[in-house]
């Protein structure tokens, strides 16, 4: 365990920053500047194309991919962030499976609230369908608000009678708009990055007056989940929104899905972003590799999409 790391990277996410609720344009930019700083790996080529109407990042090996997809959805709150900003993420996934990957970049509140982004992210699923994709050769993951809507489009994808993927993957994932998690109170202080105000605020802009108490919104507490894919989901015991987790994973049990819940001690939200420099953040990153190669082995004769 890297108890330095750890200190290091818990320092680094305290230091002030400036009181009272941001603007949304200050949100952008400084968490823009915050990803600008993680390691994105070597190895891999980026390309600008288009999925579902809506601009997308394709991330592939300099090698040339195996056949399979991982369809990736950023973080941010559903109000910042970027398939650039996520590219941490997403390059070290298609480095370590050798996969392709492609993200989205849905539509953010407050301009656009929900049901926007589900919207978007099932249209780029829609369209690698398809563009031939088979289903089983097909994961979805994400990270916070993105790992909500790794779970939001299945649940989305079930209800317009689509196949689902064959693995869905979540970091440190966003699940329950209802805030009613105990984490949310109990990691009040120690979870470095987050304040109950602050997803609160950000929240209130992609809830634009709609009930959160809807599977859409808050499916750790209210979704089925019968039917679904094998879960994996990543969280750090830091998080204010770690119960987000473990009530998701207790909804899979109980209704049969196949699921990994896999908690790291002492990290924060999102502590796979610092790979390269936390060695926790490189062993998560393995084992959702080896989770993603084991579950994607069955499509791997599958046509692969030209976008």
């Amino acid at each position: 365990m890297s108890k330095e790391q750890r200190a290091r990277i818990d320092a680094m996410m305290r230091q002030p920053r400036p009181e009272g609720p941001r603007s949304v344009e200050e949100l952008r930019a400084g968490f823009k500047a915050l990803m600008d700083q993680m390691m994105v790996p070597d190895g891999i080529r980026t390309t600008r194309t288009t999925l579902g109407a809506r601009s997308a990042l394709h991330v592939e090996p300099d090698n040339g991919p195996r056949a399979g997809t991982i369809l990736y959805f950023h973080g941010g709150g559903f109000v910042f962030g970027s398939p650039e900003t996520a590219l941490p993420l997403t390059g070290h996934l298609v480095a370590k499976t050798g996969f392709r990957a492609y993200s989205p970049d849905y539509r953010l509140a407050p301009e656009h609230p929900f049901p926007a982004a589900i919207e978007d992210t099932l249209s780029a699923y829609r369209d690698l369908l398809d563009s031939g994709a088979d289903p089983s050769a097909i994961a979805f993951a994400g990270d916070s608000a993105g790992g909500g809507l790794t779970v939001t489009t299945c649940l989305a994808a079930r209800e317009a009678g689509l196949p689902l993927p064959a693995a869905i993957v979540a970091f440190s994932p966003g699940l329950d708009a209802t805030r009613t998690g105990e984490s949310m109170d109990t990691k009040e202080g120690i979870d470095p990055i987050f304040t109950r105000e602050a997803v609160e605020h950000t929240g209130a802009m992609y809830l634009a007056g709609a009930d959160p108490h809807q599977p859409l919104l808050s499916p750790a507490v209210l979704a089925d989940l019968t039917g679904f894919p094998p879960l994996l989901i990543q969280v750090g015991t830091n998080e204010i929104l770690l119960d987000d987790s473990t009530r998701l994973a207790a909804r899979a049990r109980a209704a049969g899905v196949d699921v990994i819940l896999d908690v790291t001690a002492d990290v924060p939200h999102v502590f796979q972003s610092f790979a390269g420099v936390l060695d926790e953040a490189d062993e998560a990153l393995d084992r959702a590799a080896l989770f993603l190669g084991q579950r994607l082995g069955a499509g791997r004769a599958a046509k692969a999409p030209e976008k």
